[in-house]
């Protein structure tokens, strides 16, 4: 019987699994206080960052509803369901797009505008006292992804 020789570890063929953990700590940790300020502000975590996508994609090209599914990760129907209720309060409205009548285009109001605004200041805020911690994690991992080899990939059986 033949015996596999050993093969030497690379120290960055393992993973830091203590700064993996960090890195999503310090993540959840923001987000977690990023979906309590949106419920101060008497919004749900997902309105408000369906208004942040809608502001922030605005200016790049014409926000749909399939836009905003794939900036939120959501299905079509979930971000149908959130337009409603943001455009209900009064926060976003719906027009048709000028190049196709057939599509409908998303805008922030005035009064969304402002709400986001809002937030958007206080995760800036928190963003410089807890930023620097996630920024580090997020350094080391990168550093040490960097110098490791790629790992093969397994073939599925088909």
């Amino acid at each position: 019987m033949k015996r596999r020789a050993r093969t030497k570890r690379h120290p960055v063929d393992e993973v830091d699994y203590e700064t993996l953990a960090d890195l999503r700590y310090h993540i959840r940790r923001f987000l977690r206080t990023r979906e309590e300020a949106a419920r101060a502000a008497g919004i749900e975590p997902q309105q408000y960052l369906l208004l942040l996508q809608v502001r922030g994609l605005a200016r790049l090209r014409p926000v749909t509803i399939g836009a905003l599914a794939e900036r939120l990760q959501a299905r079509h129907h979930a971000a149908v369901q959130l337009v409603d209720r943001l455009a209900e309060r009064g926060m976003v409205r719906r027009r048709r797009a000028e190049s196709d009548r057939r599509g409908v285009v998303i805008e922030i109001t005035r009064r969304g505008a402002a709400v986001l605004r809002r937030l958007a200041l206080s995760s800036l805020t928190e963003l410089r006292t807890e930023g620097p911690a996630l920024a580090a994690s997020l350094r080391r991992l990168s550093r040490r992804a960097r110098a490791a080899p790629p790992t093969p990939r397994r073939r599925r059986p088909r």
